[in-house]
């Protein structure tokens, strides 16, 4: 009996997930797009932004929260662009099931520094709402470092890999390249030049459908953060949330030496003050 038990787990396993999304996308044409999508940025709190706010009752998430379709997703292989609306909208609720109150969402952390990504959101969905969570890019870099160094996919010293860089990188942008994986790996200090990334949606979407707040605001006061979030998207702003634990966190992060963050706040300075003219706020990173 046992037996019988574990080989109908190991099929239902091996065979469930395949049936389901065959499913899913056979009935596609029944299925939401989202109405608003979490575009960034990598190492910025998009995880927990996203696990908090699934917790609200009007919020029904995608299947997964890293769709990856407009970035073509992470295997250099595949294409998810490719396949199409009936593949992308099969990671979303069905429009029965989304009372008018009621919003879908996905949150792909890539898609605001792809500079493919934004006309592909545009042409699919122009009225969909976008939120940019943006950290500063000094720390952003050098939790993205130890990210890559916990994986094992970076064997540099923490400031050679910064100063290699642009060497690393530029194949990769020459080429156009975006899913290569040096382009997604080591594009440290790359990801946080924020003012042309979000130059890209404000020129295609009106101020009203864009959200844009810095990571630090959002982590020491996340509850007026969330209030603010809840009524951009048009859901119940009062809502708690109960569950407000940091997700994401990584644990291998040792002391940074100040000649990484000299170097760094240098590299930065022209490049937060441009993107402070451009959003109207200044976030006061340099003070940090």
């Amino acid at each position: 009996m046992a037996a019988d038990k574990n080989k109908l787990i190991a099929w239902m396993n091996q065979y469930l997930p395949g049936m389901m999304m065959g499913y899913r996308q056979a009935s596609w044409h029944r299925r939401a797009l989202p109405d608003f999508i979490i575009i960034g940025a990598q190492k910025a709190g998009t995880t927990s932004l996203y696990k908090y706010l699934i917790q609200h009752p009007q919020i029904m998430p995608s299947m997964i929260k890293e769709v990856h379709y407009f970035d073509g997703g992470l295997d250099p292989e595949v294409d998810n662009f490719k396949k199409g609306r009936p593949w992308y909208s099969s990671h979303f609720p069905l429009l029965k099931n989304l009372n008018p109150d009621k919003k879908t969402c996905e949150a792909t952390p890539s898609y605001l520094f792809n500079p493919l990504v934004p006309k592909r959101i545009h042409d699919l969905i122009p009225q969909v709402k976008l939120i940019a969570l943006l950290r500063n890019p000094t720390e952003r870099a050098i939790s993205h470092y130890f990210q890559e160094n916990r994986k094992g996919m970076e064997s540099l010293p923490i400031l050679e890999a910064f100063q290699a860089e642009e060497t690393r990188l530029i194949a990769a942008i020459m080429e156009k390249d975006y899913k290569s994986e040096i382009f997604r790996r080591y594009s440290y200090k790359s990801r946080g030049l924020y003012k042309d990334q979000l130059k890209r949606y404000i020129d295609l979407f009106p101020p009203v459908q864009i959200l844009i707040m810095p990571s630090e605001n959002f982590f020491a006061r996340p509850e007026a953060c969330l209030e603010r979030v809840f009524d951009f998207i048009g859901v119940d702003k009062k809502f708690k949330i109960q569950d407000l634990e940091a997700r994401n966190v990584a644990n291998n992060r040792s002391e940074v030496e100040p000649e990484v963050y000299k170097y760094l706040n240098t590299f930065f300075l022209p490049y937060n003050q441009a993107l402070y003219e451009l959003v109207g706020q200044n976030y006061g990173w340099e003070k940090s």
